[in-house]
């Protein structure tokens, strides 16, 4: 043997010997780590209270950050009350659970019934709706919108001479709208304006009016005032009212039994609803929530277990499941972005690692949630929160559930 070769070797071993030192010392009374030590021994062999102690409990290994917390510890620091999460594994909800105080004022906790409210998550629920309607051969999602409207014009503005804007192109946020909303929402017992009102920006509005600025598929933009134009849409092909609309299309036949659009929330629901608050955890204001005039796009009162419901509908549409709300064809258009944006019929879609996932956030006064779900492994999260600082707690919700579940989120590309 060379020298130089002698001398390589002798490195390497050293090399190796100083791992093999380091991850000594780094586990409990020198010995070895296991790669899975704080996980479950494996995700077959693992019950749920497993989980929920891998995802609510101090994080092993600690990565600093949040790590050295527990969930409700999270929740305290960002000023959450109360927070419902709902996980979903094998195309069915794994567990669901409640966290913390529904209402600071009274004292009730939150359990697993307790009503958020979706915010923006209204609006791929909304989506699939529309879908029903076009199975229902109301519209198509590329028909020219003012084709499908009888109560009120979207005035093109001189930007669609050449392409209409379309149901498909409103739920995308590529129509070419400019209104950016967000939708602050009324008082419980302030005046409220009908959807025409919200549209021309007409009193008691408190937003302004939803014009074009662009050329539909231009650029994407988004835009609450599209999702309004739909609400508008489907009320006047249907003739019915827009809640009774999303109970009889996509509440009931998704198994979301303790969800509605109502608003405002019926006396009946509101004894188990959360109150809305501020990231300190205190009330938002005397109000315990506010009314939205904008259902399709900010209005849906429900459950983490029925937002889960719902995107395991979508996936079980999509891989073409027997009785499902959507045909296969119908579902895709949910999962397929339009081309300009990451946005597809109603919910963002994006590459995490080595999957595909759609997702979509949600932001009201007072409350933050999330819903994201794998596209063909039947995996994914629901978190509400009953407060405006909610939006680091389901981030960091959501990165324990992918740790403790071996989400393809984590992985990395497989060596050639």
């Amino acid at each position: 043997m060379s020298g130089v070769t002698r001398e390589r070797l002798s490195a390497g071993i050293r090399s190796w010997l100083a791992i093999v030192a380091t991850v000594a010392l780094a586990s409990p009374a020198g010995r070895a780590a296991s790669p899975t030590e704080g996980q479950p021994a494996a995700l077959g062999e693992a019950s749920v209270t497993d989980f929920q102690v891998r995802v609510e409990g101090v994080q092993h290994p600690g990565r600093q950050g949040l790590d050295v917390l527990t969930v409700e510890e999270v929740m305290d620091r960002f000023g959450v009350p109360g927070m419902s999460v709902a996980v979903i594994r094998d195309f069915e909800v794994h567990w669901a659970r409640g966290y913390g105080i529904a209402d600071v004022v009274t004292g009730a906790r939150v359990d697993e019934e307790t009503l958020f409210q979706a915010a923006s998550i209204s609006k791929p629920v909304t989506a699939m709706a529309a879908l029903v309607a076009v199975e229902d051969g109301r519209f198509s999602l590329d028909d020219d919108i003012n084709a499908i409207l009888t109560s009120w014009q979207l005035p093109g503005n001189g930007f669609t001479a050449t392409r209409p804007v379309t149901p498909r192109l409103l739920f995308s946020h590529t129509a070419g709208l400019g209104d950016g909303h967000g939708f602050p929402g009324y008082e419980p017992g302030a005046p409220r304006p009908t959807p025409v009102q919200i549209l021309r920006g007409d009193a008691p509005s408190n937003v302004g009016p939803v014009t074009m600025v662009r050329t539909p598929l231009t650029a994407m933009q988004y835009s609450g005032g599209g999702t309004t134009i739909m609400q508008l849409a489907l009320t006047d092909v249907y003739g019915e009212p827009f809640p009774e609309i999303m109970r009889r299309s996509v509440l009931e036949p998704a198994g979301m039994s303790r969800s509605t659009f109502l608003q405002p929330l019926p006396p009946r629901l509101e004894e188990n609803a959360a109150r809305g608050h501020r990231g300190d955890g205190q009330p938002m204001g005397d109000a315990r929530w506010h009314v939205y005039s904008a259902q399709a796009a900010a209005g849906l009162w429900t459950t983490a277990r029925d937002l889960a419901r719902f995107a395991i509908e979508v996936q079980r549409s999509a891989r073409g499941d027997p009785e499902r709300v959507l045909t296969a064809a119908s579902a895709a258009a949910m999962l397929s972005p339009v081309g300009v944006g990451p946005f597809a019929v109603g919910f963002q879609v994006e590459r995490m690692g080595e999957g595909w996932y759609f997702s979509h956030s949600g932001g009201n006064w007072g409350f933050v949630c999330y819903l994201i779900a794998h596209q063909v492994k039947g995996y994914g999260l629901a978190v509400m929160t009953n407060s405006s600082g909610g939006g680091p707690v389901t981030q960091e919700v959501l990165e324990r559930v992918q740790r403790a579940y071996g989400w393809d989120a984590l992985d990395k590309p497989v060596l050639r």
